[in-house]
This record gives C-alpha cells, sequence and structure tokens, in this order.
C-alpha cells in the first residue's frame, strides 16, 4: 500500500507545463485583433523554427486574441517607430489593441535613460484679478517632451508619440521586461542581471521607466517583471529557460547557455499571467 502511494505521488509532480490550455477563458478579448510589437521574446521566428511556442500563440488558446506580430530579435525601443510603419503598411486601421513588450535589449547595450522632459521659463496669460477679470503675464516653469533617440525615455517618446498619433482610439499596453540570467552564443556574451550595464545602470531601472511611461503617455502597463514569476537566477527556475545550463554545440563546439529567452513552458506561465491581466481592460475602445 505505501508502495502505491509513492507511485501516486511522484506521478502527480510531473506537471504538464509546457501543455497548451484547452479551453479560452471568455472574455472582451475573444476575436479581438491584436498587434505584438517587440524583440526576440515576441519574435515570430522562434515559433516557425520550432524553438519554443510563444505567450501569443498560448493568449489565442486562452482568450481567443487574433495576433499579428511585428517583434524583431535584437530590437531595442529605437525600432518601435519602424514596427509601426509595418503594422500600419499591412493592416492600417484594422486592429483593436497594440501591447509592446521591449526594454531588455536597451538595458544590454547600455543606453541612458535620459528624461522625460526639457524644462524651461517662459512667459504666460495667466488669470490677474478676480474682480476686474483681467488677465496679467508670469513667468512659469514649462516642460516640452523631449524627442532623443540616444536615451530610453527618448526612444519611448518618439515611439508613443507616433503611435498616439496614428491609433488615438485603439488600447495600447505596455509589458515591462522581465527578469534575465546569463546568456552566452556563438555571438553575444551577456552576464545576470546582478550586474550593471555600461552606463552604470541595473535592469530594474529599465523596467521603471516602462512603468513611467504608464503616467506620461496615458497607457495601461502590465508589470510581467514581477507577476510572471519567471527568475532565471534561481537554479530550480531552469524549466522556463531555453538553455538553462551550460551545454556544448554539436555544430560549434562552443558552450552555451540561455536564461534569457522563455521556452514553452515558461510563455505558457506569462499567458496565463497576461490573460487574467488583460480581463482588467477594454479591447476595444472606438
Amino acid at each position: 500500500m505505501k508502495k502505491l502511494v509513492i507511485i501516486v505521488a511522484a506521478f502527480c509532480l510531473v506537471l504538464p507545463v509546457a501543455a497548451k490550455p484547452k479551453a479560452e477563458i471568455k472574455s472582451q478579448w475573444r476575436g479581438a485583433r491584436v498587434a505584438y510589437l517587440g524583440d526576440s521574446i515576441t519574435d515570430k521566428r522562434q515559433v516557425e523554427k520550432g524553438q519554443n511556442d510563444t505567450y501569443w500563440v498560448y493568449l489565442e488558446s486562452l482568450l481567443g486574441i487574433e495576433p499579428y506580430v511585428y517583434g524583431i530579435s535584437g530590437n531595442q525601443w529605437s525600432h518601435i517607430p519602424e514596427q509601426t510603419d509595418k503594422l500600419v503598411a499591412e493592416r492600417g486601421q484594422e486592429i483593436d489593441a497594440i501591447m509592446i513588450f521591449i526594454g531588455t535589449n536597451d538595458y544590454n547595450a547600455s543606453v541612458p535613460l535620459g528624461e522625460w522632459f526639457s524644462e524651461r521659463v517662459e512667459k504666460v496669460e495667466v488669470t490677474g484679478s478676480r474682480k476686474a477679470r483681467t488677465s496679467v503675464v508670469a513667468e512659469r516653469k514649462k516642460r516640452t517632451i523631449l524627442l532623443d533617440n540616444n536615451t530610453v525615455r527618448g526612444r519611448i517618446n518618439i515611439a508613443m508619440s507616433k503611435l498616439k498619433d496614428i491609433y488615438p482610439t485603439k488600447q495600447i499596453i505596455l509589458l515591462t521586461p522581465i527578469h534575465r540570467s546569463t546568456y552566452i552564443s556563438a555571438r553575444s556574451l551577456q552576464p545576470n542581471e546582478l550586474y550593471a550595464n555600461g552606463v552604470g545602470e541595473y535592469i530594474d531601472a529599465y523596467v521603471d521607466v516602462v512603468k513611467e511611461a504608464g503616467n506620461i503617455w496615458a497607457v495601461p502597463v502590465i508589470d510581467l517583471n514581477s507577476i510572471c514569476g519567471l527568475y532565471p537566477l534561481a537554479e530550480t527556475n531552469g524549466l522556463y529557460w531555453r538553455r538553462p545550463s551550460l551545454e556544448k554545440s554539436e555544430k560549434s563546439g562552443r558552450n552555451l547557455q540561455d536564461r534569457l529567452h522563455p521556452n514553452s513552458a515558461g510563455h505558457l506561465r506569462m499567458a496565463q499571467s497576461l490573460a487574467y491581466q488583460l480581463l482588467g481592460y477594454p479591447a476595444k475602445l472606438d
């Protein structure tokens, strides 16, 4: 009897973490046409190459979202206007919402954070005497949105100003970058997030900038960094990453590791977290 209990308990621990959900969550997102902008974690080539399924594949199953994917491996915030141009050329206004999931490559490239605004003192008319109902000229500080492609905040301003102009009635949602650990490929060596980048900033700062952008540009932000549970610095979290341990490549003979890109199980966990957050936002605004 004891032996049977042990066998049953062991069986229960084997979880189908990479299995696709069998049933949709019935919600306002069913049938919504969503454009996904981003980097390698969004890039549809990972699905086409059979590397893994993605969060947007799972969101199609979970919520019935119709995906249009424009993310490109290696892209940074400075590439979002180009992805937007491609979206406009292919879909025009025939979308309902846009999700932007990018920023980890800005951190890796040591792009300075920068500022949201420049500021100077200007003269402006303000209410003067209430009795006389007159106006007076006063000096006031005034800030101007900085469109600076050399900083992260400036890049976000450029991207969001373009999206707000082209898609004023569409739902736009920002996703924060997720945690990252060691990435070793044939072309790149990236240490884990415990190291600051070349300008002395940690990944946390790039996550915070995306959160700030929600208030600057009046768009929802889903803090995927905290809610999805992916934490590649923990050894036991390896089941969610494409190549969690050092492995020698048969083709190149190099030692490779990837705790930067989630595997199918990691993408499923992201999608499940996103699905319940998305239930709190309208899919269509017009």
